[in-house]
């Protein structure tokens, strides 16, 4: 600014010294006036420069403050994008839902939701029975959250009792047009079913219809439905607890995706079709899940194809008469390779001791698991090997004091206190209402497991039967010569738990224990009538008569096989044609099975057995796998006039003992009333001596019932004061407790 007005100075004095002379005394105004061009001139020059700077300065500050306003912008856009980043969760938590009547599902849950918790997700577990879905179940399209339903399948195939409610509204929901086929859009989910392949029609029932249900309404599956068997013979992984694990893995993998935002797992094929670095690990994926991909029509997750399901989910269950001939093709394809697999199987045959076996064979599983083996060991079982177990009897225990023997002991002349119960099945055909066991022993309807020689069954049981003696020695109370006497077994109840004649070196094992004179009470659940007849002679053969009809038999007993009733009705007949004692027991159940006089009758008349042990049904504690309660167990007198009146419609039979401590009577056939005197008792060396005189003859010299037959005392009678306990031994009472109704 300076140097312009220089210039501009310079520039006006030249100009006023070259053109005139002002003069010193000539008044300024005249000479302005007089060179008012050049004046004008420098100002217009002047103000044009200002106007130039002005625009110049406003240009730069324009352009500065405009970066600067991008900078922040591009900060902001930054701090806002990575804020929405973090903002944008994908998955808020997990929702884990149980439907269980045993406890398995439930502790699944808990095992599930802390692994999921270890990952960082949050946790839920409900109970089925305390969430209502029609109020709660659309909000969790909206929640972000995962869904998981971890459902147990119970009798004929229907939901446990905690998941009925929830079963039946997801039902009605999925075929009901005012909640529509998008009710659950947005609901992401995986099912876990909990079942038994045993029961063949029924097998995941529940976990089927639930993922079908949950897909027919719109909710999203994120993993392929995982099936949990009880059964450990076809159980993929060898138990219910393994299947779960093994699709526990792939849940947790698969949430660990989701919330990374990934909406389909890789196929292994990538867009630019070059080699994609996860084949191989998908791959090994793809054989691994063959078995479940058979499943073609019921298998699907997102990964299979979200158009097609949108078009069959649209149609329901409708099919195009075009596309059904495709549908049929293909199940004929996954059921050939089914066929193909197991004609494989069973043609490997390989030789091992001798003994062509194939591979099915050879890779047969264990039928006690590692959780069986805790549960049974938690409840006082000494297992044996692979299949079997010995228990002591509280009437053991009880005998070895002197406090009195049990019911067998009143009835039959058994030292309970030399007696020794086992099994050499764990197993069963029957899940019955009142099982002592609750349950935890495996069920089956044939023999799948491996095997274990007869042999060592018995040589391991009688070993920890007297080790479980030996426990006894210097207890206050126990008799030192009974205790003597206890170590050497000499009666075996063969009713500890399970179907002793599934075992198959039943025969064996019974020729063992006969050879040791070792005394046999065999009890079936009479679903094996084949097995009963090949059976060689016990010392008494039980048969449970539970119920007298169809129906309440499968009501109470709840057999695995379909053809349960005539499977039963054989199973009498065959008892029929045994030539050595017999007994049905029938145990009463109050409000089940009491009212059906006339059918126990007829069904008594087609066994003719030789005794009838009637006794009520024993309370053996709250549990979730029956419904049993004290209100089901009737009162001994009761018993005692239900057996009166039976007795009164069976011609040649009568009451012959009680014993009041177990709430159990006996019905004898007369002929065992020998000049009116009772001999309902068993002259056990002279059963001895007869079975090896059976066996010598190669089975040609047979013997029947009344021939080892020994007196009733009369303290055993029905009747008498003592109503059947035994004078020698001391009656012991519980404080607190005036009346034993729960027998033994």
């Amino acid at each position: 600014m300076l140097a312009l007005f220089t210039v501009i100075s310079s520039l006006t004095g030249s100009l006023s010294t070259s053109d005139t002379k002002v003069p010193q005394d000539e008044n300024y105004l005249l000479w302005t006036w007089n060179n008012r061009l050049y004046v004008y001139s420098a100002a217009a020059l002047l103000l044009g420069f200002c106007f130039l700077l002005q625009v110049t300065r406003r240009k730069i500050n324009h352009t500065n403050d405009s970066g600067l306003k991008d900078s922040g912008l591009k900060a902001q856009r930054k701090s806002q994008t990575s804020s929405d980043k973090d903002a944008d969760v994908h998955v808020s938590g997990v929702k884990i839902f149980y439907g269980s009547q045993t406890g398995t599902a439930k502790g699944f849950a808990s095992e599930l939701s802390q692994e999921v918790q270890t990952l960082g997700f949050p946790a839920e577990v409900i109970d089925m029975k305390d969430y209502d879905p029609d109020d709660r179940l659309a909000d969790e399209c909206v929640s972000k959250s995962v869904c998981v339903f971890l459902v147990a399948t119970y009798t004929d195939g229907r939901p446990t009792e905690n998941a009925e409610w929830f079963c039946k509204w997801l039902e009605e929901a999925s075929t009901d047009f005012r909640y529509g086929n998008s009710f659950l859009t947005g609901l992401r989910y995986a099912v876990f079913g909990l079942g038994n392949s045993v029961y063949v029609g029924h097998y995941n029932t529940v976990g089927k219809n639930v993922d079908k249900w949950l897909w027919m309404l719109s909710a999203r599956r994120v993993l392929s439905r995982g099936e949990g068997d009880s059964n450990v013979v076809k159980s993929r992984h060898g138990s219910v607890q393994a299947d779960f694990r093994a699709w526990k893995v792939r849940f947790l993998s698969r949430l660990k995706a989701l919330a990374r935002g990934e909406k389909k797992s890789c196929s292994g094929s990538c867009k630019s079709g070059t080699s994609c670095k996860n084949r191989k690990k998908h791959g090994a994926q793809e054989e691994e899940g063959d078995e479940a991909q058979v499943e073609l029509i019921e298998s699907s997750s997102e990964e299979e194809g979200e158009s097609g399901l949108s078009d069959e989910k649209t149609s329901r269950s409708l099919v195009d008469v075009e596309d059904l001939g495709n549908i049929m093709n293909n199940v004929k394809k996954a059921k050939g390779v089914k066929e193909d697999q197991g004609d494989d199987r069973m043609v490997k045959l390989s030789k091992q001791n001798g003994v062509m076996k194939t591979e099915e064979e050879e890779e047969r599983r264990e039928m006690i698991t590692p959780a069986l083996r805790e549960a049974l060991t938690k409840q006082g079982y000494k297992l044996i090997g692979s299949h079997s177990g010995v228990k002591l009897c509280r009437w053991t225990k009880s005998m070895l004091r002197g406090r009195g023997g049990c019911y067998k002991h009143t009835f039959y002349g058994i030292e309970s206190h030399r007696c020794m119960e086992t099994t050499p099945s764990l197993a069963c055909a029957n899940k019955c209402v009142f099982c002592w066991r609750h349950h935890t022993n495996p069920v089956g309807t044939e023999w799948r497991w491996k095997m274990d020689p007869a042999e060592k069954i018995l040589q391991d049981s009688l070993e920890k039967h007297q080790n479980m003696i030996r426990q006894f020695r210097g207890v206050p109370g126990v008799k030192p010569e009974r205790y003597e006497e206890g170590l050497a077994a000499k009666h075996c109840a063969l009713s500890l738990v399970g179907e002793p004649i599934m075992y198959p070196e039943i025969n064996t094992f019974l020729r063992l224990l006969h050879s040791r004179r070792i005394s046999s009470f065999l009890v079936t659940n009479a679903q094996f009538p084949e097995e009963i007849r090949k059976l060689v002679p016990v010392t008494q053969l039980y048969v449970s008569v539970d119920a007298s009809t169809r129906d309440s038999l499968k009501k109470i007993d709840r057999p695995l096989f379909k053809d349960f009733w005539p499977r039963f009705l054989d199973c009498l007949r065959a008892l029929g044609e045994k030539k050595q004692r017999t007994v049905y027991r029938l145990t009463l159940v109050k409000a089940w099975n009491v009212e059906e006089l006339q059918a126990y009758a007829e069904l008594i008349a087609l066994g003719q057995p030789d005794f009838i042990e009637v006794k009520g049904v024993t309370y053996c504690g709250e549990s979730s796998a029956s419904s049993l309660t004290m209100a089901n167990v009737p009162w001994h007198q009761e018993v005692v006039a239900f057996v009166q009146q039976l007795a009164d419609m069976l011609p040649g039979y009568q009451v012959a003992c009680e014993h009041e401590h177990s709430n159990c009577l006996l019905i004898a056939h007369n002929k065992f009333k020998v000049n009116g005197e009772w001999w309902t008792w068993i002259d056990y060396d002279r059963f001895q001596d007869l079975v090896q005189a059976h066996e010598d003859s190669g089975g040609q010299r047979s013997f029947s019932a009344l021939d080892y037959t020994a007196k009733t005392p009369s303290w055993a009678l029905f009747g008498s004061n003592e109503q059947g306990f035994d004078p020698a031994d001391t009656r012991f009472q519980r404080r607190n407790k005036t009346k034993d109704i729960s027998g033994c």
